[in-house]
């Protein structure tokens, strides 16, 4: 699921006490559809487990799961959030959920310096770093390929609606390159790409073009698709 990019949200049992029908240890993993595969409680837990992967999948910050007998608030505090046991039998679970979600993906046409001082920089930042054809999941696509393939790699990134786009370009150049794409949002391309930060080399320029990248994403937070699927599945 990792290779392919799949989010999931893994549950580990870390405390059980009787008559609790599973004991501390056991694992399951929660699809972006609600499915749970593995055990880590009947049918008195799953519905919890369900409503706050969701939530996991959605914030991509871990969360402890206490299902206790009587009231629970439901509010997470320090991490952790206590909801009621509905079941008659009793019984308390803590359930750490974990999320595993895909990393952001840029990518990055070109071969040349600042190309690959860019890769270099985005994969020490944490994000997965490709070339090749453009997919809608991904984070940013920059193009620094000094005038090859410009206009079909922007071209693609636009039609699918990736939130960063830029093209490593002068002034005068990018924004002839930009009056030329024949695509709705090409006002969208950030060209000259990068902060304003007055980079010089390429490992300057690839800093700019990524902290460009960083405040995009922060001034509009998204949601994978697979996440917001699981919002709708589980909280109707």
């Amino acid at each position: 699921m990792i290779a392919e990019r799949t989010p999931f949200v893994q549950a580990t049992v870390v405390r059980a006490r009787r008559p609790a029908s599973v004991r501390p240890g056991a694992t399951a993993r929660v699809l972006v559809d609600g499915t749970i595969e593995g055990f880590v409680g009947g049918v008195c837990a799953e519905e919890s487990v369900r409503l706050h992967a969701a939530q996991v999948l959605e914030t991509g910050e871990a969360l402890l799961l206490r299902i206790e007998p009587g009231e629970g608030d439901g509010d997470a505090i320090d991490g952790a959030v206590s909801v009621h046991n509905p079941c008659l039998s009793g019984g308390a679970l803590e359930i750490f959920l974990e999320p595993h979600l895909p990393a952001p993906r840029m990518r990055v046409v070109g071969d040349t310096p600042i190309a690959h001082a860019l890769a270099e920089l985005g994969r020490g930042l944490g994000y997965e770093v490709a070339d090749g054809g453009v997919e809608p999941d991904d984070a940013a696509l920059v193009v620094a390929s000094h005038g090859r393939d410009e206009e079909r790699a922007l071209t693609a990134a636009l039609e699918a609606d990736v939130p960063y786009v830029g093209l490593v370009a002068s002034r005068v150049r990018g924004a002839a390159v930009i009056a030329a794409l024949d695509v709705p949002g090409a006002e969208r391309v950030h060209s000259p790409a990068g902060l304003a930060i007055g980079a010089r080399t390429p490992e300057e320029i690839a800093l700019a073009i990524l902290a460009e990248i960083v405040a995009t994403r922060q001034a509009q937070p998204e949601i994978a698709p697979a996440a917001a699927e699981a919002g709708r599945c589980c909280h109707g």
